[in-house]
């Protein structure tokens, strides 16, 4: 994924209360320095030896604090803004600490244009004057297109109409405070803007053959609830604004349910309905800024491709989404209370599963062995960008940070979160992942709903004229008159047709909510069964260890009151030893000098006896003390043999930790064995989409689907994970 770092300079302010103490250092093009300053959480925290006070980042791109609008559209943006008109999906969205220039950056200001009205303006040079008129082709749910009736057109113009009007009523308060309108917002961007922004079609004949058409919506996520930014506004205070529902299209796609997409021509029209949006979009003042967005808002862009030779025919639905994510913030620095703080516990909620989100993406990455739960469904935001993420669409991310000291660990902790989203790799597919939602289809083998939209065309050949009369309903008008009974007949085909009609749309629709729920109840069992299994394979390892650590602890204190017994019943002080070898020394050094006298003097030859006799006596001595030493030696000898005995103990309990360890390993070819049963569920899930891709509409093989359903998830599941379990539990228990 390709991460963005965009610095904010300083404002006077910060100047002022002396914010500049070198915290951001940009070493070059890609790499970032933050030393922490003083006060600091993370100063302290090295001061006392936990963690480090200097810390580097890398990212795809850094931007400076001098970095203008442009030099930053044209190195992040542009790339992908050639994918959205050749036809791919893209995201974009700032990640930063409140008061760190996110909406200045999506969005800027009429004079210095942001990213978002720099890809309006560069989407409507790539349109030209193949612009598609008509309103009578819609987006439909995440990546379909829906033809509209007349009567639905004339809907959408009336209220394209009613917002622009309600426009048209801010303009004089607009007028007065002193604001740019959008013309002048529109003359200064095409001012400001000097670059080319020209995409070459791959085929010229196709190119001049095709229409575009624009379709934008803009919407928020507001304490965890999704709301229209579109809507005209309440003129009662005392209602509440309609929340809107995050549903799934079948296929895995995720889209909000009656969300107003409007059709825009010209880049005027796009800057109303931005600053229409943004008025409605939830703002407040905190400490540390004095209009924080307290709400994700999403802009979304949907450029419809259209043949218009012989008949109108989409090509293909390209969508471009830009989020400006509102600010993480802690409560105590931006002194938020009461509907403030639940905003804030909102917003740092929803950020935190992203960034759990992105952190099981890069582990199942880096540990293809282990996978893990990725909690997309824990948060609407998440929930939304899960087809990005997943390979069905590009992202990223722009990183804004200020050079603040007072915002210093919040920016860390930024940096960090970054770091993690630049590990993740997006693998895009080269062909579009087919829809998992079931395909009802006609004796012809043409599909009856194509795009989630019914055929009319394939609904009439489906319903043949032959059955949709039948013999024996048919009533004795024999005595009418010849012209009556064709009226007749006439309206009862009529009448015929369309109930025919009529219940056959029902049961389709029966049909697409039944495989669909049944689709969701088969993912959130997938996914409650690897949570199962993730939680189990936890506790056995965390009884393995204890049991380790349980056997290691016995074995070193039996082998150290083993050889303190043996101490305690052998044991000599070194000390007394050591006197009793003095004294004999002594005693020796004593008789030498006699026995030399002895034979000088013929006096001393009465003493000789004597002498004599403690000679002996001292030899008796030494005898024993050379006794007692070969008695000590023995007894060393003896303490040796019992530390061998200790040692060749503690082998044996060595070798016992390694049959642990082995069937530890045999725990690990059960939980294998379970991963494969796992994939045979996702093969009879598999077979299970084609069975319903491939059969016909017929009402007697409801019954049956179902239960071959049951009976393919249900039997080998359950036997198999009896099995499994039985023989862990053996296993733990050996």
């Amino acid at each position: 994924m390709r991460v963005y770092l965009r610095v904010r300079p300083f404002s006077k302010d910060e100047l002022c209360d002396d914010e500049d103490q070198d915290c951001v250092v940009i070493e070059n093009r890609q790499t970032v320095t933050l030393n922490a300053p003083k006060g600091s959480a993370t100063m302290k925290s090295s001061e006392k030896g936990i963690g480090t006070s200097l810390h580097k980042f890398s990212f795809s791109k850094v931007f400076g604090p001098e970095t203008t609008q442009a030099e930053l559209f044209e190195d992040t943006v542009k790339s992908q803004m050639s994918d959205f008109l050749d036809g791919k999906n893209a995201l974009i969205f700032s990640y930063g600490v409140t008061n760190a220039g996110k909406t200045f950056t999506i969005q800027g200001t009429p004079k210095e244009p942001g990213i978002l009205p720099r890809v309006l303006d560069a989407t409507f040079h790539h349109i030209g004057a193949r612009q598609y008129d008509g309103m009578d082709v819609k987006p439909y749910l995440r990546n379909g297109a829906q033809y509209l009736d007349p009567e639905r057109v004339r809907q959408e113009r009336s209220a394209k109409a009613a917002v622009f009007a309600s426009i048209k009523e801010c303009d004089p308060v607009r007028a007065s405070s002193g604001s740019e309108s959008p013309a002048s917002s529109v003359a200064s961007l095409s001012s400001s803007m000097a670059y080319s922004q020209t995409v070459s079609a791959s085929n010229p004949a196709e190119a001049s053959s095709s229409q575009f058409a624009l379709w934008v919506a803009f919407f928020e996520i507001y304490n965890e609830c999704v709301f229209d930014l579109l809507q005209p506004p309440l003129f009662s205070k005392s209602k509440k604004r309609a929340s809107l529902r995050v549903c799934d299209d079948g296929a895995g796609n995720a889209y909000v349910k009656d969300l107003r997409w409007i059709n825009i021509q010209n880049l005027s029209e796009a800057f109303k309905l931005l600053q229409f949006g943004n008025k409605n979009r939830s703002a407040a003042a905190t400490k540390m800024n004095q209009s924080s967005s307290r709400s994700h808002s999403i802009f979304t862009m949907k450029l419809l491709k259209i043949d218009g030779d012989s008949a109108l025919r989409v090509l293909r639905v390209s969508e471009f989404s830009l989020c400006d994510l509102a600010g993480s913030e802690r409560c105590n620095k931006t002194k938020t209370f009461g509907e403030r703080l639940k905003e804030a516990g909102n917003i740092n909620n929803s950020l935190l599963i992203l960034g759990k989100c992105i952190t099981a993406l890069r582990n199942n990455q880096t540990d293809r062995m282990k996978s893990s739960y990725i909690p997309f469904r824990e948060s609407k935001l998440t929930k939304l960008f899960q087809a990005f993420f997943c390979g069905k669409g590009r992202a990223s991310m722009i990183v804004n940070i200020n050079q603040c000291a007072s915002t210093y660990d919040e920016t860390l902790h930024v940096m960090k979160f970054s770091a993690v989203a630049k590990q993740v790799m997006q693998v895009i597919p080269d062909k579009p992942l087919e829809s998992l939602s079931a395909c009802v289809v006609g004796r012809d083998g043409k599909p009856l709903v194509r795009n989630g939209a019914i055929d009319s065309e394939a609904l009439e050949s489906f319903l043949s004229e032959e059955e949709l009369l039948d013999d024996e309903d048919e009533a004795d008008t024999s005595l009418l008159p010849q012209n009556e009974l064709v009226n007749m007949i006439e309206n009862l085909r009529t009448k015929l047709l369309a109930e025919r009609r009529k219940n056959l749309v029902q049961e389709m629709e029966i049909r697409k909510e039944m495989g669909d729920a049944m689709l969701q109840q088969l993912m959130e069992s997938e996914e409650l069964r690897t949570r199962e299994i993730e939680e189990l394979k936890e506790s056995y390892q965390e009884k393995l260890e204890n049991t380790f650590e349980m056997y290691k602890d016995a074995i070193k204190e039996h082998a150290y009151q083993s050889a303190m017994n043996n101490l305690e019943d052998d044991y000599v002080p070194l000390d007394e030893f050591i006197a009793e070898q003095e004294k004999v020394e002594v005693c020796l050094s004593g008789v030498m000098p006699i026995t030399n006298t002895a034979s000088l003097t013929s006096n001393q030859l009465t003493n000789q006896s004597r002498l004599s006799r403690e000679k002996c006596a001292l030899e008796r001595m030494c005898e024993d003390k050379q006794q007692l030493i070969l008695s000590l030696e023995k007894r060393l000898m003896d303490l040796s043999e019992t530390l061998q005995k200790v040692r060749d103990g503690f082998l044996e309990k060595s070798a016992d930790l390694e049959v642990l360890q082995q069937k530890a390993k045999s725990m690990q070819d059960l939980l294998q064995q379970n991963a494969e049963k796992d994939r045979e569920i996702a093969s009879l899930k598999a077979e299970l989409v084609k069975l319903s891709q491939k059969s016909p509409v017929q009402p007697k093989t409801k019954r049956g689907l179902l239960a071959n359903i049951r009976e393919a998830v249900t039997s080998p599941r359950k036997t198999s994970t009896g099995r499994t379990l039985r023989k862990t539990t053996k296993t733990v228990k050996h």
